[in-house]
């Protein structure tokens, strides 16, 4: 892997259930939300509502999971919500799912249509490896507030992703800073898959098998590595 991708032992103590997937991909092509993918968030949401057959995201085993895990390093679950509950939160409101840009558009609808969550980074921004750790509460995670850009720090005890320049995600999965999220001239990036038991490794690698398909069809001629579940 050309991003060197590590889960510190205390994170693995915590969840030894958890399982990571990640895609590696150059040449991306992305730009503002298109028509089509559009569409696949709204079919991700379709798919959802099927999946949970009138139940609440909360409700399904592997969100049951996630929220047992935020508890267990210190957050609240009903207030940060895991991604993928978040945005199937979203995908069943009268509001829906936001359109951010191409390839959001693109790992959103995977992480709603199989309910995991699933984050992009990108790697030109990303400084040296990644690492989920769990924080000291010294760490900077630099984040926009009212159109300021502010600094915050974690909590002691909370699970976070970390680069050489801080905090790149905070809360696991809950919210990723400003600078390594995939804007409109994003080239390259790295996509996150992150499941914990109960959900099945080859659920896990269906739903990457899914993206990789994604990428390569809105950027022909990108190059994409999936890498296996570690």
């Amino acid at each position: 892997m050309t991003l060197i991708l590590t889960v510190s032992d205390e994170v693995r103590a915590l969840a030894p259930g958890f399982t990571h997937l990640a895609i590696e991909a150059t040449g991306l092509v992305n730009g503002p939300s298109t028509e089509a993918s559009s569409a696949l968030l709204d079919e991700a949401a379709r798919r959802l509502a099927v999946r949970l057959d009138g139940r609440a995201p909360h409700e399904d085993p592997h969100m049951t999971a996630w929220r047992e895990m935020y508890t267990a390093f210190g957050s609240k679950p009903s207030r940060t919500r895991n991604s993928a509950e978040a945005l199937a939160k979203r995908a069943l409101s009268d509001a829906g799912l936001p359109r951010i840009n191409v390839l959001v558009d693109l790992y959103n609808a995977v992480s709603v249509a199989h309910l995991i969550p699933v984050g992009g980074e990108d790697t030109d921004r990303i400084q040296g490896g990644m690492t989920l750790v769990r924080a000291t509460g010294e760490e900077d995670f630099v984040t926009v507030a009212g159109g300021e850009e502010i600094v915050e720090h974690p909590d002691a005890g909370e699970v976070v992703w970390t680069d050489a320049a801080g905090v790149t995600c905070r809360r696991w999965n809950w919210r990723q800073g400003p600078r390594t999220r995939l804007t409109e001239e994003t080239a390259s990036a790295v996509f996150l898959l992150e499941a914990l038991a109960p959900m099945p490794v080859a659920e896990v690698e269906r739903a990457g098998a899914e993206l990789a398909e994604l990428l390569e069809k809105f950027s022909p001629g990108a190059r994409i590595t999936v890498h296996a579940p570690a």
